[in-house]
């Protein structure tokens, strides 16, 4: 062993010891072993930075803002009403809902797809009369899942294809991971829909005792185009009725009736009053293509003494500073958050981000793990799946939760459907992936030609276009990729690929093959899974030269493994992200999670022997 693969041996130990200690966050870690690699020598100072200029990592981020902008537009949301059966059983619910989960996964970044297919669990978790834990988790593994089968799924697939491409192989196609990934999805979904979510252990979630947001009173404009016009207050009920919306008021010519006949008929310019929670309204804005027609007013907030609607409407007219006061208490709310791996809350307490003075809110409690923390509110260090419940007016609550990537839990901001914007960001996104499939472009450059239409066409807002790139993954996969470069010019690389063929697979490919896949899985489960791509593609091409046999075999068994982070709450941002609304405990992941892993091995091997042949 020569003294530089000493070094990058010690290096990289070092290394994977911080991500498994997880004091530090791991674009950390990583920045630290790059710096490490070059004060040793390992890699040349010019050379130390040549990895944000990498194509996975341009790709990478390219998605994360293509993401936003089918976020942003309601495009998902429109996808999720249409293919989520209503009344469905839970067999059938479980299939749809991680189905969309994985199909999401595989062409926009998967944690988006787990943050947007939250709220739509919960609500089907009481529905089927289960905990929101069993179907957050099963919606967690579909998601990762999903991410498995196509190039720009996850980032372990994209660092996977350029290391076939330094190694002289060239880019992987994007479907090329379909073959193998989409049936170990297909077959994952189906055990975990059927059977797997029943050894999900029964958590109370803390979301069961949160507060009650309850509905909200609601005015809606019905436009002369809108489908609402012509039918009777009854039929629209009926259109959304699992939705538990419930017209208590109409506006007509300027006289408001309360409870009115089901049997009135809508009328163009019509305002109806309805009494909904936000994604009902969501649903009745995207249904019938109406219009708010005030801001939404939370029913405490509502006169309790039943006086009639006119009557009130003309004392707030006649006293401008009571008007006044009653929109301040009205723009009042409270909210549950979900902080997010990554999110600028973590390691902060509510003291050091100055919460009063700099947003105006009021942290009112943290829930971590399904549990109350032990220290003081405002002093407690935040983590990721950490439940916070806050409350303050709804623009200080939005810029909050814009600054600092949390996911609104329970009362989500309301996000208004836009037909036209839907499919100009669907197209946007799908013309893309026809540019990478057609081998008109390369994958980075079709996907950054995506990002400058969408702010172009504005489906992203330009203050948005950076704020939506997941900056420490980013600076993660930067940071490995030379450091990964540095095991294969040392030569360390081929050492280890050595030592595992003859020891532990004595020689046997097929053997070789699944020490690969078993050992990308295991790490993937205690580090990231993007760090665990970037030290295993070496290994696997070292080991696949060793033994003289064809190398996409094992770089695809690398991109399966690392797709398959099911043992621990820490291998994936997504199961981090369930911790607290699933009420889990670090050891409740592998008892769904291990029955997943051995079945992904049983059905990848032989699809990996097959499509990819040794």
């Amino acid at each position: 062993m020569t003294t530089d693969q000493l070094l990058i041996f010690c290096i990289l130990v070092a290394t994977m010891g911080l991500f498994l200690w997880a004091r530090f966050r791991h674009d950390v870690v990583a920045l630290a072993a790059l710096i490490a690699c070059v004060i040793a020598g390992l890699i040349p100072a010019a050379d130390a930075f040549l990895g944000f200029g990498h194509p996975a990592v341009i790709t990478v981020a390219c998605v994360l803002i293509l993401s936003q902008g089918l976020q942003n537009t309601g495009a998902v949301d429109w996808l999720a009403r249409s293919v989520l059966p209503r009344d469905a059983g839970r067999v059938t619910s479980m299939v749809a809902l991680m189905g969309l989960g994985a199909v999401l996964s595989g062409f926009m970044n998967n944690v988006g797809a787990m943050a947007l297919l939250m709220p739509i669990a919960v609500q089907l978790s009481d529905r089927l009369d289960l905990t929101p834990g069993q179907v957050l988790m099963p919606l967690a593994f579909g998601t990762i899942l999903g991410g498995m089968t196509t190039l720009i799924g996850t980032p372990p697939n994209l660092i996977v294809s350029g290391f076939r491409a330094e190694a002289g192989f060239g880019h992987f196609a994007i479907f090329d991971f379909a073959p193998v990934g989409a049936a170990v999805a297909i077959v994952g979904v189906l055990f975990v829909a059927a059977i797997g979510w029943t050894l999900v252990p029964v958590r109370k979630s803390v979301m069961a005792d949160g507060f009650d947001t309850g509905a909200y009173f609601t005015e809606l404009r019905v436009p002369e185009s809108s489908k609402a016009v012509g039918l009777t207050l009854r039929a629209f009920e009926r259109e959304i009725e699992n939705s538990d919306v419930q017209i208590v008021g109409l506006v007509r010519n300027d006289v408001r009736l309360t409870a009115p006949h089901g049997g009135r008929r809508i009328r163009a310019d019509d305002v109806l009053v309805l009494e909904a929670d936000v994604d009902a309204l969501a649903e009745a804005l995207s249904v019938f293509d109406i219009k708010l027609e005030q801001s939404i007013v939370a029913p405490d907030q509502v006169d309790d003494t039943g006086a009639d609607d006119a009557q009130v409407d003309a004392e707030d007219d006649a006293d401008g500073e009571e008007d006044t006061e009653q929109k301040t208490k009205s723009d009042i709310v409270l909210r549950e958050l979900a902080v997010l791996p990554g999110s600028s809350l973590v390691g902060r307490s509510a003291h050091e981000m100055h919460l009063r003075a700099r947003y105006g809110l009021n942290l009112l409690a943290v829930s971590r793990e399904g549990h109350p923390p032990r220290s003081g509110l405002r002093k407690i260090k935040l983590n990721s799946g950490d439940l916070l419940l806050v409350q303050g007016p709804v623009d200080a609550v939005t810029e909050f939760i814009n600054d600092t990537g949390c996911v609104p839990l329970g009362a989500r901001e309301l996000r208004i459907p836009d037909k036209r914007m839907a499919i100009i960001a669907a197209a946007i996104m799908l013309g893309a992936i026809g540019l990478v499939t057609l081998g008109l472009l390369p994958a980075a450059v079709a996907f950054a030609l995506g990002v400058l239409m969408s702010m172009v066409l504005c489906t992203v807002p330009l203050q948005q276009v950076y704020t939506s790139i997941d900056w420490p993954v980013i600076v993660l996969l930067a940071a490995l990729i030379p450091v990964a470069g540095a095991m294969q010019s040392t030569g360390a690389a081929e050492m280890l690929a050595r030592f595992l063929v003859d020891t532990v697979a004595q020689g046997n490919a097929v053997a070789a093959l699944v020490v690969v896949l078993v050992t990308t899985m295991f790490l993937s489960d205690v580090m990231n899974n993007a760090a665990t791509a970037a030290v295993l593609c070496p290994i696997a091409l070292g080991i696949s030269s060793t033994l003289g046999v064809n190398p996409d075999s094992f770089l695809m068994a690398v991109a399966i493994g690392a797709s398959c982070a099911f043992l621990t709450p820490i291998g994936h941002q997504n199961n981090t992200l369930i911790l607290g609304p699933g009420g889990f405990r670090f050891g409740d992941y592998w008892k769904l999670g291990l029955p997943l892993e051995v079945i992904v091995v049983v059905v990848s091997v032989p699809l990996l022997l097959l499509v990819w042949p040794l």
